[in-house]
């Protein structure tokens, strides 16, 4: 969390979330195929926590408070590099296999 004004008082959280989820992998694939299409593509916004809902839809993932701040997220470099970072850690826990609800699209 960080305060975005101190005269405003409001509340901003970063949440990470997934805008491109991994495709489908069937054991004829080859591996080369089965590493590109299980790659997943995630993203960073800042919320309101006035506006933030708690869902059954989380994950712990450990941030480095370092790489997510106000000023990095800004800067196009750190960003990219705070990204991959993140995703190198949300493509391993999809390997481990412990929470697979979380890799598949929401069905509305």
């Amino acid at each position: 969390k960080y305060k975005t004004a101190k005269s405003s008082g409001i509340n901003a959280e970063y949440g990470i979330g997934i805008s491109r989820y991994r495709k489908k992998v069937t054991k004829s694939m080859g591996k080369k195929k089965q590493n590109k299409r299980s790659k997943i593509k995630p993203f960073v916004k800042v919320y309101n926590c006035n506006h933030l809902q708690p869902t059954r839809y989380q994950l712990d993932l450990s941030v480095d408070k370092e790489l997510f701040n106000k000023n990095s997220i800004k800067d196009p470099a750190q960003k990219r590099k705070a990204l991959s970072q993140e995703k190198e850690k949300l493509e391993e826990k999809y390997k481990t296999a412990k929470s697979r609800w979380f890799f598949q699209k929401l069905r509305i």
